[in-house]
């Protein structure tokens, strides 16, 4: 949010540890969290992503790791994949040109 902010783009950071439960709310709660004109959006997730394609939609991105035998140390791993702020804004910038696109 840091760097979008240094480019003058509003933005925020969601924390949704379990899905189940976020799902569990009512509708008020969801919108206020994730609202529904909002469409540029990213999620970050350290292993497989594909459940956040709901949440993100056909414009957003997704950082994540999707398939296995990549080894190396946990730093060197994160930064290939994208999970480095740079990273995630970049992903951020994306789908805010999709939206732009549209």
């Amino acid at each position: 949010a840091k760097i979008l902010g240094d480019r003058k783009i509003l933005a925020r950071v969601v924390s949704a540890p379990c899905l189940e439960w976020f799902e569990a709310q009512d509708a008020s709660y969801k919108e206020m969290v994730l609202p529904t004109d909002i469409r540029a959006r990213v999620s970050v997730e350290a292993g497989v992503g594909s459940g956040w394609h709901k949440y993100v939609g056909d414009s957003g991105a997704i950082v994540s790791i999707e398939g296995f035998a990549s080894s190396a140390s946990g730093p060197t791993l994160f930064a290939q994949f994208g999970f480095t702020p740079q990273g995630i804004a970049e992903a951020a910038l994306r789908s805010i040109a999709k939206q732009i696109k549209k």
